[in-house]
């Protein structure tokens, strides 16, 4: 069994790092989420064992040298499309479905074959059988969600009546014990049934 990975969140805003830790938790389950308070709680902990370290670009300026000798593995937390020469940022400024979107993204590009063991069964995005579970036009309705389509526009596209989209929309949801659109999008893109940059 692969280890688990270990990630840290440093921030000192700790509402804010409770909540990358949990977005974090809900997208790879067993992914270890370590929370720092502050550079010194990191710094008397760190013994190189995270894979990567979400900073906050307030402790990121503060210890530059610190986080840019860790390399990609430093990714710095910004408010807005803000770039930092050399370091991946990671704009914390954004709807769920585009945190969802872009944490995908950096896991896709820093683990290209994925994780097995990261997704426990029963997890919408990690369970293989639910692939089989949803029928050939779920699977299409899901595809669109995660694409950002609304109902009606699923409906268009797919020619069927709005009840049915909705319908439809209903079932996957059950189906993949959903609690939100996110979810959706994860399962698409763990799945294979679509690409991060296609959404």
């Amino acid at each position: 069994m692969m280890p688990n990975l270990e990630l840290a969140v440093i921030d000192n805003n700790i509402l804010a790092a409770l909540g990358m830790q949990q977005l974090l938790n809900d997208l790879i389950p067993t992914v270890e989420v370590s929370i720092f308070n502050g550079f010194a709680e990191l710094e008397a902990a760190d013994e190189g064992q995270y894979a990567h370290y979400f900073v906050s670009s307030r402790i990121y300026f503060e210890h530059v040298a610190y986080f840019r000798k860790l390399g990609r593995r430093a990714i710095v937390l910004v408010n807005g499309d803000m770039q930092i020469a050399g370091m991946p940022t990671f704009n914390v400024c954004q709807s769920e479905t585009a945190l969802v979107k872009a944490i995908m993204g950096l896991y896709h590009r820093g683990h290209p074959q994925g994780h097995p063991q990261t997704h426990p069964q029963g997890h919408p995005q990690g369970d293989a059988d639910n692939k089989a579970t949803l029928s050939p036009r779920e699977t299409e309705v899901a595809i669109l969600l995660a694409k950002g389509l609304i109902n009606k526009e699923i409906a268009d596209r797919l020619n069927i009546s709005l009840a049915t989209a909705i319908t439809h929309r209903k079932n996957i949801m059950e189906k993949l014990h959903a609690r939100s659109l996110a979810d959706i999008i994860v399962y698409v893109i763990m799945n294979g049934l679509a690409d991060v940059g296609e959404l």
